[in-house]
This record gives C-alpha cells, sequence and structure tokens, in this order.
C-alpha cells in the first residue's frame, strides 16, 4: 500500500461492541434502529409471525425488539405449526425476569372470543356453535372456545323432551345476553326459528279456508284433543274428531311429535281458534256397511261403553249400536248391563231396529236364544199342579213375584202363601231373593200369565181342624198379639184363632 501517510489499526481497534460511536453517534443509531420496532401494550391482543418451533414452545416474532414464547401445547387444536404462519397472540408481559417477552395463544383466543361474542350482540348476527353437553335446563354450546349456555326453552317453539339427541351437533344461535360479572353468556336458537315461523304464519292464516287440507306435528296431548303446530299457528284437534271409533285418550292413536294430515273445519274470524278434523278425511263408516245388513241378522262386536240403560256394541270403528238392558234378558226384571257385559267384551248381537240415514241402530243379544214362553214344553212343564222353586224377585201388597227360570215369572198371591196364618203382606212371610217351593195353579201361555201357591204344596188342614177343635173344647195357647178389640191366640198346630175383648180374663179375675 503506497501511502505517504502509514494506516494506524490502533486508531481503528474496539475494546467493546459499540464502543466506537461517539455518544451523539450511538443516540441517533438507537433511535435509527427503535423506529423499525413496534410499540407493545401489555393485556393486548397482537399478530404474529412463527420463526421457529422447538420440543416446548413455539418462537413468534410481533415485531418487538425480542421474540416471544408460546408453549407449544397451546398449539394442540392446529394440525401442524411452521415458520411463517401467522397467529394471534395476547401481550403477557414485555420482559419477565429473564428478560423475555411472554405471550399466550390461549388467551389471545379468549379475548378475541368476547369481542366476536359482545359483536354478535350488538350487531344481532348469527354464530355457528357446537353442543357439547346436557345441563340442567338447558344446553351447553361451545361459540369461539366460550361455552354458552341455551336454555332449554330457546332450544326451539315447541316443547322439547330430549335434550340429548343435540349433543355433538352444530347449531346456528344468537347471543341474547351477556353477563360480564361471572362471564355469562346466553344464547337463543328458538328466536332464529321464531323469524322464519312469523313469514310462514302471515302465510298460512292469508290462505287458510274451511275444507283446507294441511300437514301438522303435534305439538301437545291432553284427554280433550290434540294441539297442532301447522307452521307457526296451532290449532285443535278435538277427541271426537281424530276417528270414527270411540277413543278414551289420543295417546290410544296418536303420539307426540307424529306428523299427521288435517282438514281446517273451522275457525273464528281473528283466525285465532282453529277447529281441525281427522277422520273427516276418510268416508263415514256407516256408507260402507255390507248391503245385506239389516233387521234380524247377526252381527259382531266389542262392547265399548257401559250405561245404566245398557251397551253400546262397536261393530267396526265408527258405528255402534244399542243393547238396551231389557234387550239382554228375557227375564221381567231389569237388571245392571254390567250384570251381563262389560268393556272389552267381544260378543254377538242381533239388528232390531236399523236406520242408515240417522245412522242409528239398536241390537239385542236375548234374542241369541229362544223365548222361554214360546218353548214348545212350556205348557207340560208349566203344567197346572207341577211343583217347581224359584226365587222371590219382587213384592207387592198383594203377593209376590217369583221367577222359576229366566223370562217365566209367575205370581203368588198373599192369600195363597199359608192356610193357618192370616198374612197381611208377603214380607211378614218371605224376603227378596229368598228361594221359596210353589205349586203351579194356573197356566195361561198366550196372555204369559203364570198363577202359583205354596200353601198347595200341603193338604187344606181345615177338614182335619173340625175334628180337632169342635166348638166347647179347651185348649192352650198363646197370645201373639193384642189390641183393643181382642188378641190373636196361636192354637196347636199353628193355628190362629181371634178372641175378643169380653172374651178374655186376666190373671187377676179381671
Amino acid at each position: 500500500m503506497s501511502s505517504s501517510k502509514e494506516f494506524n489499526w490502533d486508531n481503528f481497534g474496539t475494546k467493546g461492541f459499540g464502543e466506537g460511536y461517539s455518544k451523539e453517534q450511538r443516540a441517533q443509531m438507537e433511535a435509527m434502529y427503535a423506529g423499525t420496532l413496534n410499540e407493545i401494550t401489555e393485556k393486548e391482543v397482537i399478530k404474529g409471525v412463527v420463526v421457529g418451533v422447538n420440543d416446548k414452545d413455539v418462537i413468534i416474532n410481533i415485531g418487538f425488539k425480542s421474540d416471544g414464547l408460546v408453549p407449544l401445547s397451546e398449539f394442540r387444536d392446529v394440525a401442524s405449526i411452521k415458520p411463517g404462519d401467522e397467529v394471534e397472540v395476547f401481550i403477557e408481559e414485555q420482559e419477565n425476569a429473564l428478560g423475555q417477552l411472554i405471550l399466550s395463544r390461549k388467551k389471545a383466543k379468549i379475548v378475541r372470543a368476547w369481542q366476536d361474542i359482545e359483536s354478535a350482540l350488538e350487531n344481532d348476527s348469527v354464530i355457528e356453535g357446537l353442543v357439547k353437553r346436557r345441563t340442567k335446563g338447558g344446553l351447553i354450546v361451545d361459540i369461539y372456545g366460550v361455552e354458552a349456555f341455551l336454555p332449554g326453552s330457546q332450544i326451539d317453539v315447541k316443547p322439547i323432551r330430549d335434550f340429548d339427541i343435540y349433543v355433538g351437533k352444530k347449531m346456528e344461535v344468537k347471543v341474547v345476553k351477556i353477563n360480564h360479572t361471572n362471564d355469562n353468556v346466553v344464547v337463543s336458537h328458538k328466536v332464529l326459528i321464531e323469524k322464519d315461523l312469523e313469514k310462514q304464519k302471515a302465510e298460512i292464516l292469508n290462505n287458510l279456508e274451511k275444507g283446507q287440507v294441511l300437514e301438522g306435528v303435534i305439538k301437545n296431548m291432553t284427554n280433550f284433543g290434540v294441539f297442532i303446530d301447522l307452521g307457526g299457528v296451532d290449532g285443535l284437534l278435538h277427541i271426537t274428531d281424530i276417528s270414527w271409533g270411540r277413543i278414551n285418550h289420543p295417546e290410544e292413536v296418536l303420539q307426540l311429535d307424529q306428523k299427521v294430515q288435517i282438514v281446517v273445519l273451522d275457525f273464528d274470524d281473528d283466525k285465532k281458534r282453529i277447529s281441525l278434523g281427522m277422520k273427516q278425511l276418510t268416508s263415514h263408516p256407516w256408507d260402507s256397511l255390507a248391503a245385506n245388513l239389516e233387521v234380524g241378522s247377526r252381527v259382531q262386536g266389542k262392547i265399548v261403553n257401559v250405561a245404566d240403560y245398557g251397551a253400546f256394541l262397536e261393530l267396526a270403528p265408527g258405528v255402534e249400536g244399542l243393547i238396551h238392558v231389557s234387550e239382554m234378558s228375557w227375564s221381567q226384571h231389569l237388571r245392571n248391563p254390567a250384570d251381563f257385559v262389560k268393556v272389552g267384551d267381544e260378543i254377538e248381537a242381533v239388528v232390531l231396529t236399523l236406520d242408515k240415514d240417522d245412522r242409528k241402530m239398536s241390537l239385542g243379544i236375548k234374542q241369541l236364544t229362544e223365548d222361554p214362553w214360546t218353548k214348545g214344553d212350556m205348557s207340560t212343564k208349566y203344567a197346572v199342579g207341577t211343583k217347581h222353586k224359584g226365587v222371590v224377585r219382587n213384592l207387592t201388597n198383594f203377593g209376590l213375584f217369583l221367577e222359576l227360570e229366566e223370562g217365566i215369572d209367575g205370581l203368588v198371591h198373599v192369600s195363597d202363601l199359608s192356610w193357618t196364618k192370616k198374612i197381611k203382606h208377603p214380607s211378614e212371610f218371605v224376603k227378596v231373593g229368598d228361594e221359596l217351593e210353589v205349586a203351579v195353579l194356573e197356566l195361561d201361555v198366550d196372555n204369559r200369565r203364570l198363577a202359583l201357591g205354596h200353601k198347595q204344596l200341603e193338604e187344606n188342614p181345615w177338614d182335619t181342624f173340625e175334628t180337632v177343635f169342635p166348638v166347647g173344647s179347651v185348649h192352650k195357647c198363646t197370645v201373639n198379639s193384642k189390641n183393643d178389640k181382642g188378641a190373636v191366640l196361636e192354637l196347636p198346630y199353628g193355628l190362629e184363632g181371634f178372641a175378643t175383648v169380653k172374651n178374655l180374663e186376666k190373671e187377676d179375675g179381671t
């Protein structure tokens, strides 16, 4: 190197980094360097770029004087994290004890989630969330990583009976309330449905007319009918309009959430009360009755109702006939229909009257057996003098009615109960339900009359009494009763006699 002046290395050498600058040069250089760095604030969310990944941490450059570290565990939800990826982080500390910049992706997600949730509330926007689990009174929905509460009443417009079917599924919701005190978020799915329903409701009500056939979903059940959701509009399907047949509760033929076809029967002027029908979609069963059904036909059916006056037999759903209690037995003594049939019995009956126009018929079951009065052996079986046993069915002032067999009754006059005792009322001798032996005194088949006697089972004792009790004979007897006129005395052999007052004497001789 040719120079008139030799180069001095001592003047160039330095002992430490930056020592070769003057104070003014150093201040200038620091100012230039600081201008390339971001001004950052703790506890804020900022975007950064991944510059390195090791076993434990992800190194992120946020344009600060030093890079920050985020634990690798906070990136579990990311398939792979690599240098160059852009991520949002939360600044925990600008410098910890070791002089490191501490960042958190987890907290950044939470802060960003709350910002998004508040924005959704302000803008009334729709968010997609994931139903995580069921809780008391509703569901827990994950929105942006925050657990929000979806009350059971806000899931749908119709009552929800099984919350579990929503768990693990995505659902669109709206934020309806934020409680910052306990970081509680309440969301609703129902409000989204209601908006759609309002349009449907208006459309349905505008086009509603009688006779219109619609499809609906059973929303609620009561013992008097079911409420059907027609798409935001509710209508009542009364129990009597569900089926042509008789049912005791809608649940016998329908179930909740079932889709059904119904017809509009009626509605009020405001269209607030809508009456619906289901049976009207099918023809009346009376119209499809067999053409050969007539009076005298035998029919098969099931007892669907038992009343005091008779029972109703269902031949087919919607086709019923009344069996009056008087047509249940040939007996003249009406009994309770429940003695003959009960609900659910499947029996045979005979058609007595039939009116297809008014859709009415009366039936009988006694007609399945022969009328006992018309049997061929009647005149010999109950010939005069024959003896029989029967049950006392009724008492009157003049006698009692005795049932010898079902449908065959006879009268025992009060005077035919005893040869010896004077009976004023049959209740002195028997009571209803007692069994009594009798002899036939008279038979009139044409008029269905049978005269019976009880005392005729024995010989008339009066022929013998003439010799036992001649005038002037003395007998020991018992006083049965006494009145102002005299006394009734019981003589031997059960015979009764009457002594007037003037023929009576007390023990003291008076």
